[in-house]
């Protein structure tokens, strides 16, 4: 199936045209699923500008942004990363969970996205790359309580002065984001099937609970109700089961939840 365009409910959109043309990069914060990944990429397709992602995490080194050198055949030669790449082309660069990754890698990033927008090669033969003027960086990162996820260094978090806060939409848009996925023939289920995440999502925020379903939860609801599934046997399967990673009562409180709202 076709990705379906994003839904900007947020005015988003304007914010990174707005950024873009001032040359400010973006910092996107929210909770897993809220769409940040899709914003990103329909905001470089509709620019029509090639999108370099870096998808963060404690096993990124500096290598994967720098390059390393490689040895074939007796040459020795240097292999660039995505950053130096993305500085040299003027590409969009998306940094994907940057508060995931190790303090060392944070500090070679910060670098790059000083106001000079240069980077030195150590590495390689200590050529100074500087970005190309139209070079644009967007920035994502998940909320502390997310695991992996770290306080991002102040100096860091100051190369991204405009900042756009991505929660859960409201239930009216929600609706409308799934039906761009699914036959949107179930609407009465679809719509009880985001009462339900909101109302998990809203246990999460206070730790009453271990796990807050996305808006990828609500869509597998909808396309699972597509193939001829009942609502309540798909809410346990995409909502309920989940929680037996914590245990029983964990399980048993969500699947008492599911049947208050599904019935038995």
């Amino acid at each position: 199936m076709e990705e379906a365009q994003y839904l900007d409910w947020n005015n988003s959109i304007q914010i990174l045209n707005k950024a873009y043309e001032a040359g400010l990069f973006v910092l996107i914060i929210g909770p897993k699923g809220t769409g940040k990944t899709s914003l990103v990429r329909d905001f470089a397709k509709n620019k029509n500008i090639n999108l370099d992602s870096i998808n963060f995490s404690l096993r990124t080194r500096e290598s994967h942004l720098v390059g390393t050198k490689t040895l074939t055949d007796g040459t020795v030669s240097f292999d660039e990363g995505l950053l130096i790449k993305s500085m040299k082309s003027g590409d969009i660069l998306y940094l994907d969970e940057i508060n995931s990754a190790e303090a060392d890698v944070l500090l070679r990033l910060d670098e790059a996205l000083d106001d000079r927008r240069q980077i030195v090669l150590k590495e390689s033969t200590d050529e100074v790359i500087k970005a190309k003027e139209n070079w644009f960086v967007v920035s994502t990162i998940n909320p502390l309580s997310h695991s992996g996820t770290k306080e991002l260094p102040p100096q860091l978090l100051s190369r991204f002065p405009v900042r756009i806060r991505l929660e859960y939409p409201p239930e009216n848009i929600e609706l409308e984001i799934i039906k761009k996925y699914a036959s949107g023939n179930h609407e009465s289920e679809m719509i009880q099937a985001i009462k339900l995440a909101n109302t998990l999502r809203q246990a999460a925020a206070v730790e009453e609970l271990f796990y807050s379903p996305s808006l990828r939860e609500t869509i597998a609801f909808a396309k699972l109700l597509d193939k001829g599934m009942a609502a309540k046997e798909v809410a346990e399967i995409i909502f309920g089961n989940v929680y037996t990673q914590w245990g029983d009562i964990e399980y048993q409180k969500v699947n008492d939840i599911i049947t208050s709202m599904f019935g038995n």
